[in-house]
């Protein structure tokens, strides 16, 4: 086998596109396939079920992955992983592994770097570099479940909330979650799946026709357009009656409940007068608010609300009958919590 200039990363294809790329029976491109997706192993010449004349083939092969852990860490709090992976050209991305009672979820980064901006985030400080391709996505959620030693018959919950907007990569985005939802892999079931956006409206009226049922979250921080613009200038362009015109028609053609995301600023919009504007927002969507004390990020000009201002924002939705949960944020002694994860050997 050559490579040429068109082959991809194994952990891109498919079984029988495997056996296609690689040119080796089916039964063989599913074989390696398990190898890679359900055992998470990486080391051709373990893959013991495979002829030795084929394993040699491979071995030979370059660029069969596209990333290499370079280090991880774990939180001595309550063991939050991050591990930072870098790709073929030397960009370096960061992932994480969240813990909780019974379960455990990857964040997964759709982007090096960001292009949004967000001005409370420490990824758009760091710029953009480019979108991840479809391995670079798949290969993050395997070498989670391979740190974690996740057993075969055990799958985690996927949020793409890491590094970048995932809308604005959609297609490598998709093609990852047909990998990682394949029954022979990982088989990680659709409504396991949470898709983040800061609010880009064409990506959401696209995902409105997605037929698995996966989850959706928007970034909202701020109902008044003045204020949004300012935390997420994307809103500039997709103002919030043009956002909430999408996530409307989103839940017609859906029938999904969405999840605000909301980060709680010191004298920013933690008010109760806030908390009224999001009520309003969210008229006539099913949705639910899951607001985040904001995580310290060195040079940013912004402080985490304090407890009774969280708790005042929080009643203040729970009394107009908005579902709302205050979520304690995990990671944030190694800068693994929301909005803390950038290109820190790049930068």
């Amino acid at each position: 086998m050559n490579r040429s200039e068109t082959d991809k990363p194994i952990t891109a294809l498919l079984p029988e596109e495997i056996a296609r790329q690689v040119d080796m029976l089916p039964r063989e491109g599913r074989q390696l396939y398990r190898w890679i997706h359900r055992k998470r192993i990486f080391d051709i010449a373990a893959m013991t079920d495979l002829s030795k004349a084929l394993r040699n083939t491979l071995q030979e092969q370059d660029h069969l992955f596209a990333l290499k852990l370079v280090e991880k860490q774990r939180s001595e709090k309550e063991g939050t992983s991050k591990v930072l992976l870098k790709c073929l050209d030397g960009e370096e991305i960061e992932s994480v592994l969240l813990r909780h009672v019974g379960r455990v979820t990857f964040c997964l980064s759709s982007q090096a770097g960001c292009a949004l901006n967000c001005s409370f985030c420490a990824t758009g400080q760091s710029g953009f570099r480019r979108n991840l391709t479809t391995a670079e996505i798949v290969e993050q959620a395997l070498h989670l479940a391979h740190l974690e030693n996740l057993p075969e018959n055990s799958t985690p919950n996927l949020v793409y909330m890491g590094m970048g907007e995932a809308f604005q990569n959609y297609e490598a985005v998709m093609n990852s979650i047909a990998l990682l939802t394949h029954p022979e892999g990982m088989g990680i079931g659709a409504r396991k799946i949470t898709l983040s956006t800061a609010g880009d409206v064409p990506g959401i009226e696209r995902f409105s026709e997605e037929p698995q049922q996966l989850r959706l979250s928007v970034s909202l921080h701020a109902a008044d357009d003045e204020l949004r613009s300012s935390l997420v200038p994307l809103n500039r362009r997709y103002p919030l009656k043009d956002l909430h015109r999408a996530l409307q028609h989103y839940q017609e053609r859906r029938s999904r409940q969405i999840t605000i995301e909301w980060t709680l600023m010191k004298d920013i919009n933690d008010s109760p007068a806030q908390a009224k504007q999001l009520v309003r927002f969210l008229e006539g969507l099913d949705a639910v608010v899951n607001a985040i004390p904001w995580n310290p990020v060195s040079g940013l000009p912004y402080a985490p609300s304090p407890g009774k201002a969280q708790q005042a924002f929080i009643a203040t939705l729970k009394q107009a009958g908005i579902k709302a949960t205050l979520r304690r944020e995990r990671g944030g002694d190694i800068d693994a919590a929301c909005g803390q994860l950038r290109l820190r050997h790049n930068s």
